[in-house]
């Protein structure tokens, strides 16, 4: 097995592009686990660790950038007014020792449906940044991103740079259920976020489909029935939870069963709506 430490970012492309089938590696809590279990027996590792440019945290143009090596412990202490549903999902990983190594782009390099970060990004519409040496930065939707289990939309010669999200606009939240709770592996996971500017709750549903991905429907409906100016209707949360629970396409397996993904997804749904709103009801009346 060959390692490539390159030291730019310059370099990292570079090794990519002549080596496509290189494995990168940051943090390592995902490809070392399946290298020590024998579950993959890459040709090499590109050890990103020394890249001194994927360690960045910046707004630009109003936008929130995050390399991907920032590890899950920074995303909480730096970014948890900014991102909070990002922020409330990065407490969940792991442990800290985990949170200190692991990062937002290492979850999406692995694709994993169960993945924390994923459904934050989905309901808060991030964009993932991109690049190959010979072809330029590609930015990617968050919704655009993952193409099935553990599979993703990058191209062999590409590394992800960095991700893009607005900061929060309204209250955000993340929700986990695992089979215990802490380093554990989500059985079902959902997130929401509230966007007053433009009248619309984003969804990001964790560990209950081949991929993470929104509740389209429910985000329509909410569009179409949710009164702003108005307390919550416990009509439209409870059909909010249901259409939550119909976006997802869940299997039974070792973690459980997939009636009971759906069901928690619909209480989780009810849940974080309803934390949402009533933090969005106190600013507004402050």
């Amino acid at each position: 097995m060959d390692f490539l430490r390159p030291t730019t970012w310059e370099e990292a492309l570079a090794a990519k592009a002549d080596q496509p089938e290189a494995v990168p590696i940051q943090g390592g809590t995902d490809v070392m686990v399946e290298i020590n279990f024998d579950v993959r027996r890459p040709v090499a590792l590109l050890d990103l660790n020394q890249v001194r440019e994927l360690q960045d945290v910046e707004l630009v143009d109003g936008v929130q950038r995050v390399g991907a090596g920032v590890p899950y412990v920074r995303v909480i202490e730096e970014l948890g007014g900014a991102l909070p549903g990002l922020a409330q999902a990065s407490r969940t990983v792991g442990s800290p020792q985990i949170r200190n190594r692991a990062s937002v782009g290492g979850n999406l390099g692995a694709a994993s449906p169960a993945g924390d970060s994923h459904p934050p990004l989905l309901a808060g519409d991030a964009v993932i940044e991109v690049e190959s040496r010979d072809r330029g930065v590609r930015l990617i939707p968050a919704a655009e991103f993952y193409l099935g289990v553990k599979r993703s939309a990058l191209e062999p010669d590409e590394l992800i740079r960095a991700f893009r999200m607005k900061p929060a606009e309204g209250p955000q939240y993340f929700s986990k259920v695992g089979t215990r709770n802490a380093m554990v592996i989500a059985v079902c996971s959902f997130a929401v976020a509230l966007h007053p500017s433009e009248r619309r709750v984003g969804t990001g549903i964790g560990s209950a489909a081949p991929t993470p991905r929104r509740a389209l429907e429910a985000e329509a409906f909410m569009a179409a029935e949710l009164d702003w100016d108005a307390r919550l209707d416990p009509a439209v949360l409870k059909r909010f939870g249901e259409l939550c629970a119909r976006a997802a396409s869940p299997i039974d397996d070792v973690r459980g069963t997939a009636d009971y993904r759906r069901h928690a997804l619909a209480v989780m749904a009810r849940r974080t709506l309803t934390w949402a709103w009533n933090d969005y009801r106190k600013a507004r009346a402050a």
